[in-house]
């Protein structure tokens, strides 16, 4: 692709004010020497298609897409990756030269690329995986555990119903645990992850019984608003090697600015140290 003498990419939301991403690719521009810009869009749901219609004559490449639109703009895009489709979400666009829009999901890329930078010896296949959670977040992180060679996916949610569609979607390596028995399979996982919001600044605790958690387990959770939630605290103390949700988040950025920009970054210490301010 051609990129633009000075090309653009951004990020579409609503709140948008207190996205990382630009603070983040930013970063990257700077760092790699590019003549760039990468900019936060508040954008109304209705004033989508419109507003995607109209970037690329403003000089736009591509542009990240967040809360509330990852579904939504799902009917704009003219071609969809395989993994954006069984996500059923995109997060990623790219503008192609032909005019036509590409639509990817990168959240499960991230989740995957945050567990092995930040715990090494992590192995999918060692056993089943415990997800908590069963929201779009928890989709991302399905598909990508079963791709990645995990067995079993033990997942559990509050509202039973969202837990069976996705069993559903995903097949039989899925199965569905009932809330109130989180705590009872979480000797089985050899990884544990929180996909709910819970734990997160401002919303409440996650309150799943965690006395029967291995230290051989690799725990990970997708808040870090605080870094260091409750819940990998607990697992800290039980010896568990853990990782926080920011590396997601700086890992899922990398293949949009690699294609919008014509460089592949590295998600490193100072990329963290920038990110957190």
């Amino acid at each position: 692709m051609t990129l633009p003498s000075i090309p653009l990419a951004g990020v579409i939301g609503n709140p948008i004010a207190h996205s990382k991403s630009p603070v983040l690719h930013g970063h990257w521009l700077k760092t790699y020497d590019i003549a760039g810009h990468y900019v936060p869009l508040e954008v109304e749901a209705d004033a989508l298609g419109d507003v995607l219609k109209a970037m690329p004559k403003m000089g736009f490449v591509g542009c990240n897409v967040t809360i509330p639109h990852k579904e939504r703009v799902m009917q704009f895009v003219d071609q969809i990756t395989d993994r954006a489709t069984l996500i059923g979400a995109v997060n990623t666009l790219i503008f192609l030269n032909d005019g036509s829009i590409l639509g990817d999901n990168t959240d499960g890329y991230g989740f995957i690329e945050n567990l092995r930078q930040g715990a090494p010896e992590w192995d999918a296949s060692a056993g089943p995986a415990v997800v908590l959670g069963a929201g779009g977040a928890a989709r991302a992180v399905v598909a990508s555990l079963l791709d990645a060679g995990a067995p079993e996916i033990l997942l559990t949610n509050r509202t039973r119903v969202r837990a069976d569609k996705l069993r559903e979607d995903f097949g039989a390596r899925v199965k569905v645990v009932e809330w109130v028995q989180a705590g009872n399979i979480l000797e089985e996982g050899a990884t544990l992850v929180n996909t709910t919001s819970l734990g997160m600044t401002g919303k409440s605790e996650l309150r799943v019984p965690m006395d029967g958690l291995r230290k051989e387990t690799v725990v990970t959770d997708l808040v870090y608003t605080p870094l260091t939630t409750n819940f990998l605290r607990t697992a800290n103390e039980i010896g568990c090697v853990t990782v926080d949700g920011l590396g997601m988040l700086l890992h899922q950025a990398v293949p949009g600015f690699e294609r919008w920009f014509g460089r592949r970054p590295v998600v490193d210490d100072e990329t963290r140290r920038v990110v957190l301010g």
